[in-house]
């Protein structure tokens, strides 16, 4: 009789553990669909701003999912095609300078251009160097990313010693979190991608990428420029 207890555990035990180990499965899985899903379905709606009479419904007699991700994939393409040449940059230039003198308009165009640039460029201003910086005192470390350049009137101000702009993302959503600037001789460079550095950040530590090492900062000049 007193094994049965025992036996019991034994059990309830081994549904968790398949219980979870079916959870691990089909949790990616689903999530990754429903994110597909709603990047198509949200394409898809793009097909409404076109002319009734040039909309799929409306030539072929019946919807087609996933035309508007194609759709989309073409006007990106040719928008990026005419944004790579002198006719294009002028049209960009003109539209870049209308939306500059609206009120309030120009404030959220602005802000939301210079950060996509930042975000998907491939220049200096990417986040490309994943760093561990003391935060938010010293003593305690966590992940950051070096970020943008820090204006000649901030780095006067700041004295003789070196800083280091870096963002500090929140776990687990990497998209807010805090604009900070570090002393140079506090900051230290990992051994490891921007993806890794994020993939650890949003899993709260839980995805360890396969090198994780800490490495003396390259020279400040190796980063983005301070002086822009």
């Amino acid at each position: 009789m007193a094994s049965e207890p025992v036996e019991s555990g034994g059990i309830a035990k081994a549904l968790r553990k398949y219980l979870i180990t079916g959870v691990l499965v089909w949790l990616p899985i689903v999530v990754t669909l429903w994110v597909v899903t709603y990047i198509i379905s949200a394409s898809d709606q793009l097909l409404n701003l076109l002319p009734t009479r040039w909309q799929p419904k409306h030539l072929l007699g019946f919807n087609i999912p996933g035309l508007g991700v194609i759709v989309t994939a073409i006007a990106l393409f040719i928008t990026g095609l005419l944004g790579a040449n002198m006719i294009g940059k002028r049209m960009i230039s003109f539209w870049d300078n209308l939306l500059g003198h609206i009120p309030f308009v120009k404030s959220i165009y602005s802000s939301v251009k210079k950060v996509s640039e930042s975000l998907l460029s491939d220049n200096s201003r990417s986040f490309k160097t994943p760093v561990l910086v003391p935060f938010p005192q010293p003593g305690i470390w966590t992940i950051a990313f070096v970020s943008g350049s820090i204006p000649n009137s901030v780095v006067h101000s700041l004295g003789d010693e070196e800083y280091i702009p870096v963002y500090v993302p929140t776990t687990p959503n990497p998209t807010g979190g805090y604009y900070v600037m570090v002393k140079k001789s506090d900051v230290h460079e990992l051994n490891m991608s921007v993806d890794d550095a994020l993939k650890y950040v949003i899993s709260l530590g839980m995805v360890l990428p396969d090198e994780f090492g800490v490495s003396q900062l390259p020279p400040y000049s190796m980063l983005p420029d301070k002086t822009q």
